[in-house]
């Protein structure tokens, strides 16, 4: 393939990314009108200049269409189970908990954005952290510009396992199975099972060591940005809290990617976490001195506030222990059901339907009923009826509220997967023009450019894809096969170079259209989404800078490299956040 061929076939690879962008950033296009004009590219793009073959495009377009359904059912299932602990009234009893904890914000914060918000990421995902938290935030005192800025950027660390691991389960198996991963797989004697294995636990490395600095970032925000001073200074002070609260969840998150798997980290981690952190904060240990709050609600900017106005808080329904038991139900049959040696998963997962060559050409895709989170979520609920005593009436509308909210993801998946399966799709195997697929060509092309300083960037690209497809989910199945080759293309392991578009595409949540838009309406904030996205790009930057300082480092190692050098600008700057303590 010649250079200039190189770059024009790169271009066009590039074009159903780019129409994405433009309609729904440009035109501000609705992503369920959005997906369906970029399938609809990429299909006359794989068509006529990939020519990939017509059985190949129904087939591949089916695959998608049963991969949204697979996700879809995951999706309904924890909006199911929100729902439920709404109308039964856990929800409130679980805000009032919360209420008696600190009087600090920052402590409240961290506890109620940083712990419970990731613990909401890993039962739900999609969005929901954010649309849980920002109420609740309100309803304790915040200005709703604030609430909404804490629930969009708790949404990174955890994301990458939110909803019991669909990023990398669904996202990154799905974005995977092609057979360049296939061959190199075999090549190495390692299973497909394995190899996910392993980037979920160098995921969750990488998330760890950025994510730690999170709460930091949250509380100077929140005082620099809301506070009577605007002094960013006043969050650093609660730095030794923060940094406890950061390592109560990190370490046990990473334990549980490494020992159990994808489904737990954001499941288990906050759990375990939270506990100390609350003890700790009743005591006063590791808190400043002072309670920090707002200034006077006379003196808010009429920017901060919504048009929901906390009211009289509801009156708690139910024992504390009773409210959280059915997300322990989750954690516990989640863990019953993953573990080998209990004998369950071989029996659920072995119940599969769907087809396994769809026209002829070799494509497949198999949905496992039983085995899918979204089950899980649909027993909890139905064991939630009784628990928490539940009238037909309560039932009845916790399945109303569900199907409401899942109705503005269900069009945009049911173009985004199939337009994501036939981009990957439309290699040599399938097409008549002797191509790569297109994104092996486009992994050849930013190669080319940016030669080994790709790790580097890899999380860009899966934030990119977060904030367009408005889902890491989508992200890591867009750019999963992509990452892999640009990799192998510089010649470097490309388990790292996913890992760090995994990453990204779980930073990119904290800008994503689609969840600002979500936590806005929350509190009555509508219209107010791109001073959110300015807010919130802040840490995101942090966020990619540091991924792609951790990648290059695992790539290359120490040396003279970006991964060294974004290492030392970030001891700079820790160093002169130190300084500014003191």
């Amino acid at each position: 393939m010649q250079s200039e061929n190189l770059v024009l076939l790169s271009l066009l690879a590039f074009t159903p990314i780019l129409t994405v962008g433009i309609l729904l950033v440009g035109f501000r296009i609705p992503a369920r009108q959005a997906m369906g004009l970029t399938y609809a590219v990429t299909m006359v793009i794989a068509w006529g200049v990939w020519r990939v073959e017509i059985p190949v495009i129904v087939a591949a377009s089916v695959q998608g269409l049963l991969l949204a359904i697979s996700l879809l059912y995951i999706v309904f299932g924890a909006l199911l189970l929100l729902a439920t602990l709404t109308h039964s009234g856990a929800v409130s009893t679980i805000r009032e908990t919360f209420a008696r904890i600190s009087p600090d914000r920052r402590i409240q914060a961290i506890i109620i954005g940083w712990l419970f918000g990731s613990f909401i990421e890993g039962a739900a995902g999609f969005g929901t952290p954010a649309a849980v938290c920002a109420p609740l935030l309100l309803a304790l005192g915040f200005p709703a510009m604030a609430a909404v800025m804490v629930g969009l950027i708790i949404q990174s660390t955890a994301v990458s396992f939110g909803a019991a691991g669909t990023p990398i389960l669904i996202g990154v198996a799905g974005g995977l199975d092609s057979s360049l991963v296939h061959s190199y797989l075999a090549a190495e004697g390692m299973e497909f099972n394995q190899y996910l294995r392993a980037i979920a636990v160098r995921v969750a490395a990488i998330h760890a060591l950025t994510g730690t600095l999170v709460p930091i970032f949250l509380c100077s925000l929140l005082t620099g940005f809301f506070g009577a001073k605007r002094s960013f200074q006043e969050g650093l002070e609660v730095w030794r809290f923060a940094l406890f609260a950061s390592l109560s969840f990190t370490v046990p998150y990473y334990l549980c990617a490494y020992f159990l798997g994808p489904e737990f980290p954001s499941l288990l981690g906050p759990v375990i976490g939270i506990a100390p952190v609350v003890l700790v904060s009743k005591k006063g240990w590791l808190a400043p001195a002072s309670h920090w709050d707002f200034p006077a609600r006379k003196h808010w900017n009429p920017d901060w506030m919504g048009l929901i106005h906390p009211g009289k808080a509801e009156p708690a329904k139910m024992n504390v222990a009773v409210a959280w038991l059915p997300y322990g139900l989750v954690a516990g049959l989640l863990l019953i059901t993953r573990l080998p040696a209990l004998g369950l998963q071989q029996r659920l997962s072995g119940v599969q339907v769907g087809p396994t060559d769809i026209l002829g050409t070799g494509i497949g895709q198999q949905i496992q009923p039983f085995y899918l989170p979204g089950f899980i979520f649909v027993v909890v609920c139905i064991l939630t009826y009784g628990l928490h005593g539940m009238s037909r009436q309560e039932i009845k509308r916790s399945w109303a509220m569900a199907g409401k909210q899942i109705q503005g993801a269900m069009v945009a998946l049911l173009f985004a997967l199939p337009m994501v399966r036939l981009f990957i799709n439309s290699g040599v195997d399938f097409n008549l023009s002797g191509l790569d697929s297109m994104p092996l060509t486009l992994a050849r092309g930013v190669a080319t450019l940016a030669g080994g300083t790709w790790p580097f960037f890899a999380p860009w690209i899966g934030a990119l894809g977060a904030f367009a497809a408005g889902s890491n989910t989508v992200s890591n199945l867009m750019f999963s096969l992509f990452q892999f080759a640009a990799a192998q293309q510089i010649q470097i392991e490309p388990l790292t170079v996913v890992a760090a578009q995994a990453v990204g595409g779980a930073a990119g949540n904290m800008i994503t259209v689609h969840n600002v838009v979500a936590a806005s309406a929350t509190v009555g904030l509508l219209g107010r989404e791109g001073a959110l996205i300015r807010l919130t790009l802040i840490p995101m930057t942090y966020y990619c800078l540091m991924a792609g300082t951790l990648a290059s480092l695992w790539a290359y190692g120490p040396g003279l490299n970006l991964g060294t050098a974004g290492l030392v600008l970030l001891g700079i700057s820790l160093g002169f956040g130190a300084l500014k303590i003191r």
